[in-house]
């Protein structure tokens, strides 16, 4: 089973008006980040506006994605819906195309209960043959996954890993407490990732990783070799990226962040808004002030 670990960018998913993904635009990001240091790829992330995307788009983004790669770093692919049936579907597709690894999410419309909630993901890992990253995000999900869904889930052969966009970093403790070496915890650009990495993560999955790759290696490798008070200097310089990440749309944010580093992403799939002048300039700024 693949090791996963270090930085994996959420990668945009740039799509043109007519709705035609860009591919030519994703594969120079992607293989601008691979040669960035980045440790893996991870396209239809919350960055990627999956919720946004029809099938035939989301595998295109895939598809685009695994072939830039060229197998250098593990592609990890998020698979997204309201429907067990179709997420199953999804990450038997994006398995068969070449991903090394899934990034389960769950989508809800009514409510579900726990039982509901640990079936959906349980049925994923069921039908892939590759490692299966949970995440949760109780900020923009109906249903979490509550601390004893998340341990039962640990069981699971290829479940060894949980993105956690929480913001709690104490409920990530929890988990590497109650779950130990079963499952492998990746911080959110809500968390502070070099905490994140003090208390025993194994990363981060997150969007401002696209646009600031070299500095979020760079902090990974000084948490790795624990030079805590460099890892902390770099880490309070980078924060101001994760502050406008926080304050704008997810996708506006870091495709205008791409935009004012020549990579034509596009905007945001409607309806969601693309980032005012104003708010552009915050995010050039904290790009301008890390450079």
């Amino acid at each position: 089973m693949a090791d996963f670990h270090g930085v994996f960018p959420y990668l945009v998913s740039p799509v043109d008006p007519a709705g035609h993904v860009r591919t030519e635009v994703l594969g120079r990001l992607c293989d601008d980040l691979v040669k960035a240091g980045v440790h893996g790829l991870t396209p239809l992330g919350s960055t990627g506006e999956f919720a946004y995307l029809n099938n035939a788009q989301r595998m295109q983004v895939v598809a685009t994605t695994i072939e830039a790669a060229q197998g250098r770093v593990p592609v990890v692919a998020g698979v997204a819906s309201t429907s067990t049936a179709d997420a199953v579907a999804q990450a038997k597709a994006y398995q068969k195309r070449g991903a090394t690894g899934i990034l389960a999410i769950m989508e809800a419309y009514f409510p579900v209960g726990d039982a509901q909630v640990e079936a959906y993901f349980r049925a994923i890992a069921d039908a892939v043959d590759i490692p299966v990253v949970i995440y949760t995000n109780p900020n923009f999900q109906r249903s979490d996954l509550t601390l004893d869904v998340i341990a039962r889930l640990a069981g699971h052969p290829r479940i060894g890993y949980i993105k956690d966009a929480s913001t709690n970093t104490g409920r990530l403790l929890s988990i590497m407490n109650r779950c130990g070496d079963s499952l492998k915890v990746f911080s959110a650009s809500a968390h502070i990732p070099a905490a994140v990495m003090l208390i025993g993560g194994h990363g981060w999955m997150a969007g401002p990783a696209c646009i600031i790759p070299r500095q979020s290696v760079e902090l990974y490798n000084l948490c790795r070799r624990t030079r805590w008070d460099e890892a902390m200097a770099l880490q309070r310089k980078l924060w101001r990226i994760n502050e406008a990440f926080a304050r704008f749309n997810l996708a506006a944010c870091i495709k205008a962040g791409l935009a004012s580093q020549g990579y034509d992403v596009g905007d945001p799939v409607p309806p969601q808004a693309p980032l005012t002048a104003e708010q552009r300039k915050v995010v050039e700024a904290a790009l301008r002030d890390l450079a």
